[in-house]
């Protein structure tokens, strides 16, 4: 699950785009549009990202995406402004608020499906602090995700399993055999 190490002018570029695509969204309220072939190879593999938006540190909006289905550059150019104006868990983002917004982007990993009999059996498997966990309960239609970053406030990783089951929808308590866990890693930029 090793990911690409993104350069100093990629990670600055991408950091740039991501302020872009919430300025044009605040005046045009559309999302930005970006000419892909002008940017380097490495910003237009596919790739699957979140974007987090803090305001004096405070969360402000986190958008993504967990399978990969855009270039890297415009992934985080939608997930920007879908984290600015459409995560449903904020107002969208005034006019005053722009200047002052922190961005970090998470770049993932393909996810790898897990091989789980029960939860405790996953709590042997995880890796705190590297892994990001999906779990799902396919024949409800439920899905959840906490990145890896989310350990910097869920250190233990029986919590952390059991706010993931809350955040999909699931009982916090017990496990059904039916549900699939896949684990992926992330690059940060900030």
């Amino acid at each position: 699950m090793t990911l690409p190490t993104y350069s100093e002018a990629h990670r600055a570029t991408l950091m740039q785009v991501a302020a872009d695509a919430v300025r044009h969204g605040l005046i045009l309220r559309a999302v930005l549009d970006l000419d892909v072939s002008r940017f380097d190879a490495a910003l237009r593999e596919p790739r699957a990202t979140f974007v987090t938006l803090r305001l004096h540190g405070d969360l402000r909006g986190c958008i993504g995406v967990l399978e990969p289905i855009r270039p890297l550059i415009a992934d985080v150019a939608q997930n920007a402004y879908a984290a600015a104006f459409r995560d449903p868990r904020f107002t969208p983002v005034l006019y005053h608020e722009v200047d002052q917004l922190s961005y970090h982007i998470s770049v993932l990993s393909p996810p790898q499906l897990m091989t789980v009999t029960d939860e405790a059996d996953l709590l042997r498997q995880i890796h705190p602090g590297v892994d990001g966990l999906i779990l799902e309960a396919v024949d409800e239609g439920k899905r959840g995700t906490f990145l890896p970053s989310v350990w910097d406030t869920m250190r233990d990783p029986r919590v952390f399993v059991q706010q993931l089951k809350i955040k999909a929808g699931l009982p916090p308590e017990g496990w059904s055999p039916t549900w699939r866990v896949s684990r992926y890693t992330t690059e940060s930029i900030s």
